[in-house]
């Protein structure tokens, strides 16, 4: 069995320091008052078969929690007196210099939380360790200076989370959609150096994958580009293309037949559109931010995004590029073709793609196969968001997610014009529903007095976020606010006008609705009294940020919260203060957002239809998932989904496999297992491989691909997932 200590690194349990903790304490008191060595053992072994029963790790404050309730216990007041007085004297000296440990178990790789916090980041790696070596003292000064302490002490008590604190001493927003047309069409800044309009397409894609590391060294989230912005950069190139080639003709002398010379011309912007694609792929991939990791980047395909006729074909030829590189996958350093976690793709369905023989249909089954091998792209109805995302005249709109599944609210601008791109998100903070639940010990009353509690602290963290942000200057990212990533302000000016009046949002998570309504009801937020429940919580939720909304002036908006690593840090709060109830607080993850829980029986059809109405009440972010098997065979079935999702949800993925073995050449789903501690680790079937530095495990997490440097709580919630199809 192992621990982890204060300073992350994980080392093996040892009953002896439970004991001689607790005599030190004991020596403290009157001999009337002192314990036996006999209860001390006893007391030391009940701890021990508490953390052996957890099913996880737990770290020294946990530890040291369980010994003072067993002393409680024991009636021994006295002891139990010396021993909390004992860790308080040693809380206070640790206080005075509280990141030196944790940076130093960084440096030499021993922090096991942080290996297990982003499944995307290596922790070996020098840049990813400056950037949590700054994370952990942006932390501190967090918690010591810049937040109340009730919000602090929430969000240690996972109460609430307030996500990315380890940017927050920065004048840093979340995540954007990157106006990618302003930055190509009237050139750009990079690092002082003028970018102007690229003269072809292959020049825009190198141009935007510079753009994008900009921006991603810029910001703590995910961005967001359009293909569309791309296109007319492939008729540049054509009209370009077919000069070379018609001089080339004149000098070979052949005859200028002009067919002949759109033919190769049209051969040739194909190639040009090969290599620009590659470019986004490979620069994506291979680039690194300053935050140590590939940009979090989503490429948006939406034909109906541009006009019908040239320009809509050209994108096309694009969006079909794409697809087929994504199917090949990249190579890994063995030079096998495996499953990259970035870019992510969405593929938006309508009228033009979604039947069998309508126009663009041949691209529709193009992206099933893709899905099929690589688990993108990801697929918005069109339908279904026009529905969803009306504006204030009454027109509904299609557009992208920030990042995993974060979207904006529709806005119009001055000239009355609808506007996404160039738009951004303040941050996050999440309230746990689990906890407001288990709070509220069945009572209705109580739970929505204390959820209404709650939802008022979760305001002043958001308002906290909110008000770092007021009064930046466009200075302290040029790319982003001077040079049309998102704004064109000027030096000097402030970004104030762009937090107000619905231009950006601010985005209220919620997580665990699948627990919370188990807990008060006793149903599955899938039978009918606890769906009405359920609905209740979300519509609550709503409300609470229109008011907020209406006071303020600022776009609060309601978020299904990934909950990457969150996951496994609010069940194990709950464990903490409220032991382990079976269904609710009895696993080492809570259930993201609004979904249906990960061991529920449920097939894929009825999955979807049944989310899609917790969708519509989540404007601020959702998506959905099936889980399925390898479906590199039947694409029939992949097709199916999708028209599904097109009638029925506005935003949703299928969930595959794509593993590989770098011991084996095994390709094939590499499983989750135990080891002799109990831990959940990750081991090839065919030659038992468990080095997660030797395998390529690809799986969707949270809205994203994630590799297999996943924390325990999410672990285990992907080893419980059940089959959908």
């Amino acid at each position: 069995m192992k621990i982890i200590k204060r300073s992350g690194t994980e080392v093996g349990f040892n009953i002896d320091k439970i004991i001689a903790a607790v005599r030190k304490a004991n020596k403290e008191v009157a001999e009337s008052e002192r314990l036996t060595d006999q209860k001390i053992d006893e007391i030391s072994k009940n701890v021990e078969q508490i953390c052996l029963n957890m099913n996880r790790t737990l770290n020294v404050e946990e530890i040291q929690d369980l010994v003072e309730n067993q002393i409680m216990n024991c009636k021994s007041f006295e002891v139990a007196r010396k021993y909390i007085t004992y860790r308080y004297k040693r809380y206070l000296v640790r206080k005075s210099n509280s990141t030196d440990k944790q940076i130093l178990s960084l440096i030499e790789c021993n922090n096991e939380e942080v290996k297990q916090e982003n499944s995307n980041k290596n922790p070996v790696i020098n840049s990813v360790q400056r950037d949590y070596m700054a994370g952990e003292v942006s932390k501190d000064i967090t918690k010591r200076f810049l937040l109340p302490e009730d919000i602090v002490k929430a969000h240690e008590e996972g109460i609430i989370h307030f996500h990315d604190s380890d940017y927050f001493a920065q004048h840093m927003h979340n995540c954007c959609l990157v106006n990618l047309e302003d930055m190509l069409q009237n050139g750009t800044v990079i690092s002082e150096v003028m970018i102007e309009k690229p003269k072809s397409f292959s020049t825009a894609c190198n141009v935007a994958t510079q753009c994008i590391a900009q921006i991603a060294s810029s910001q703590y989230g995910g961005q967001s580009i359009t293909l569309s912005h791309l296109a007319p950069f492939v008729n540049i190139s054509r009209q370009k293309l077919r000069k070379i080639v018609l001089e080339e003709f004149k000098t070979a002398g052949l005859s200028l037949d002009e067919e002949k010379i759109n033919e190769v011309a049209e051969m040739r912007v194909k190639e040009e559109i090969k290599r620009g694609v590659q470019m986004i792929q490979y620069q994506v991939i291979t680039l690194m931010t300053t935050n140590g990791q590939a940009p979090f980047v989503t490429i948006f395909m939406y034909l109906d995004e541009v006009k019908e006729g040239r320009l809509r074909d050209d994108l096309a030829l694009v969006i079909t590029e794409m697809l087929k590189q994504r199917i090949l996958g990249v190579k890994n350093e063995k030079g096998v073709y495996v499953t990259p976690a970035f870019p992510k793709l969405i593929y938006v369905l309508e009228e033009d793609n979604i039947k069998e023989g309508s126009k663009y249909w041949e691209i529709t089954k193009l992206a099933a196969e893709c899905t099929a091998k690589r688990m993108v792209p990801d697929y918005i109805s069109e339908k279904k968001m026009l529905e969803y995302k009306i504006d204030r005249n009454g027109n509904g709109h299609c557009y992208p997610c920030m990042g995993c599944r974060s979207f904006l609210t529709p806005y119009i601008d001055g000239n009355g014009n609808p506007k996404y791109y160039g738009r951004f998100n303040q941050g996050v903070v999440t309230i746990n529903l689990v906890d407001v639940a288990c709070s509220s010990k069945k009572d209705m009353n109580k739970f929505w007095e204390i959820f209404n509690e709650r939802l008022e602290l979760c305001r002043r963290a958001l308002m906290c976020r909110h008000e770092r942000l007021l009064n930046t200057p466009s200075d302290v990212a040029p790319i982003l606010w001077q040079y049309g990533a998102l704004a064109r302000l000027h030096k000097g000016e402030t970004i104030n006008k762009l937090l107000f009046n619905g231009y950006s949002t601010i985005s209220l998570g919620y997580a665990g609705l699948c627990e919370c309504t188990k807990y008060m009801t006793g149903k599955s937020h899938t039978e009918n009294e606890g769906t009405q429940f359920a609905l209740k919580v979300m519509q609550h939720l709503n409300d609470t940020c229109k008011k907020w909304a209406k006071e303020t002036n600022i776009d609060f908006s309601i978020y299904g919260t990934p909950l990457e690593s969150t996951t496994y840090k609010f069940a194990k709060c709950l464990q903490k203060r409220f032991g382990l109830i079976k269904d609710i607080t009895d696993r080492n993850y809570i259930t993201n957002s609004y979904h249906v829980h990960v061991t529920e029986e449920i097939d894929a059809f009825s999955k979807l239809t049944f989310e899609s109405q917790f969708q519509r009440l989540s404007p601020g972010g959702a998506v959905s998932y099936v889980e399925v098997p390898n479906m590199q065979n039947n694409i029939e079935a992949v097709l199916a989904v999708m028209k599904h999702i097109y009638e029925n949800i506005m935003y949703a993925e299928l969930n595959t496999k794509s593993d590989y073995c770098c011991e084996c050449s095994y390709e094939g789903e590499i499983q989750i297992v135990s080891d002799k501690d109990g831990k959940l680790i990750w081991q090839c079937p065919n030659c038992n491989n468990t080095n997660q530095d030797k395998m390529n495990v690809a799986r969707r997490t949270c809205g994203y691909i994630g590799t297999q440097f996943w924390n325990q709580g999410r672990t285990q919630e992907i080893k419980e997932r059940v089959l959908h199809l």
